[in-house]
């Protein structure tokens, strides 16, 4: 009995351990102090768990659109909030804006620091992600 105790407590630390590694450490990801705000139209939501993704189309310096990832909290976290995938669902093609830590590697993401919806609710994603 002891044996197969230690066995499994051994299977449940490697299940365990898998999913410690496969979560990312946003600070070495994301420059906080890299703030970003892009004004653009929503065109895609990934509404999934660990993190949300919003697509955000903008227009570049150039006349040329841009097009941005921001990495968002948990779906449940937006659902303690009263947000829920439809409201995003709701603003696909509209315009909305949302603050951002940009990606260390300089690429078009970045940590969603808040949004501002088309009708002019503002969600903050602060403390957790600034």
């Amino acid at each position: 009995m002891r044996r197969l105790t230690l066995v499994s407590l051994a299977f449940a630390v490697v299940l365990l351990g898998n999913n410690v590694l496969a979560h990312h450490n946003m600070t070495a990801l994301f420059d906080f102090n890299d703030r970003v705000t892009l004004n653009g139209t929503l065109t895609k939501i990934d509404w999934r768990n660990p993190h949300t993704y919003l697509t955000i189309d903008v227009h570049g310096g150039a006349g040329a659109t841009e097009s941005w990832q921001a990495e968002g909290p948990s779906p449940t976290w937006f659902r303690i909030r009263d947000i829920g995938k439809a409201d995003f669902e709701g603003n696909l093609g509209k315009s909305l804006t949302v603050e951002v830590s940009r990606a260390r590697d300089k690429s078009r993401s970045g940590l969603i620091r808040t949004i501002t919806l088309p009708g002019g609710r503002v969600v903050s994603a602060c403390p957790q992600n600034c």
